[in-house]
């Protein structure tokens, strides 16, 4: 008898629902005037561009990047939680390209492992204080030589 009693009152909320939903459909569709039509113009007619006098106008000179921003935006590339601490999971994770550069027989048969001594290694170095983590500061010492540009022999 329960089975009955709970088929039909399921019943009965499955039509109230779908009679709200059909009424909900019916609200949303409201007409709407098409716009006015847009004027016609002339076919040769030229268009009229804005004119400014910029004669004796100076804005402000962008800024320059800096060591400091460059460091911070590599500082920034490792920190992928953004906590401002790079954990050693952070650092190896960010670390593919140097892969290859540690193969040093060039065979490609270097393991994750013997990768990821070198990179532990690497990170305990910079970790002065040794907890684990670098900050900013520590960070700052991991910084990759930059190669000078050459110049045109023009």
């Amino acid at each position: 008898m329960t089975r009955i009693l709970a088929g039909g009152l399921g019943a009965i909320l499955l039509i109230t629902a779908g009679w709200f939903f059909w009424i909900g459909q019916a609200d949303t569709q409201i007409d709407i005037p098409p716009p006015p039509p847009a004027p016609i113009e002339e076919e040769n007619k030229e268009p009229e561009l804005p004119k400014a006098d910029v004669a004796g106008l100076k804005g402000p000179t962008p800024p320059e990047a800096t060591e400091l921003t460059r460091e911070q935006r590599r500082f920034a590339r490792y920190d992928r939680n953004y906590d401002q601490r790079i954990t050693r999971a952070e650092m190896l994770s960010s670390r593919t390209k140097a892969f290859k550069k540690l193969d040093k027989d060039g065979n490609n048969l270097l393991t994750f492992e013997e990768w990821a001594v070198s990179t532990s290694q690497r990170f305990e170095k910079a970790d002065g204080n040794g907890n684990g983590e670098l900050d900013p500061a520590e960070f700052a010492t991991t910084k990759p030589k930059r190669a000078k540009k050459a110049r045109c022999r023009c």
